[in-house]
């Protein structure tokens, strides 16, 4: 999620727009990846929209990179993310989403300490 951690997402819930563009996938992944995961279940509005959470971004970032950053098969996604619970799923997301933005910060400082 290019370090953005769940303290940058500050509203309830995400149209499937913004969390397609949040994720740099498209809608339509997410759309595939609801039907294949049974773990993700968004909320839809009255006029059946989606409505995400960052719990559900979280998730989707850990399918994003069980599948598109480290090759499994969709089948392969879902029994790892079956044999995890959600809860632990999304921990385990947000924990790399902090270290991950920490080390954006720490490489910042670092380029600002050798400009000087």
């Amino acid at each position: 999620m290019n370090g953005i951690t769940l303290d940058h997402l500050d509203k309830l819930y995400y149209s499937i727009g913004e969390v397609a563009e949040l994720l740099e996938i498209n809608a339509s992944n997410i759309r595939y990846w609801e039907k294949e995961f049974p773990k993700l279940k968004p909320k839809k509005s009255s006029r059946g929209n989606r409505k995400f959470t960052k719990e559900d971004i979280l998730l989707l970032a850990a399918i994003k990179e069980l599948v598109k950053d480290k090759g499994f098969t969709i089948e392969g996604a879902r029994k790892k993310l079956q044999s995890t619970k959600k809860d632990e799923v999304i921990a385990q997301r947000e924990v790399v989403e902090k270290l991950t933005y920490i080390k954006g910060e720490l490489q910042k400082i670092l380029r600002t300490m050798k400009a000087e």
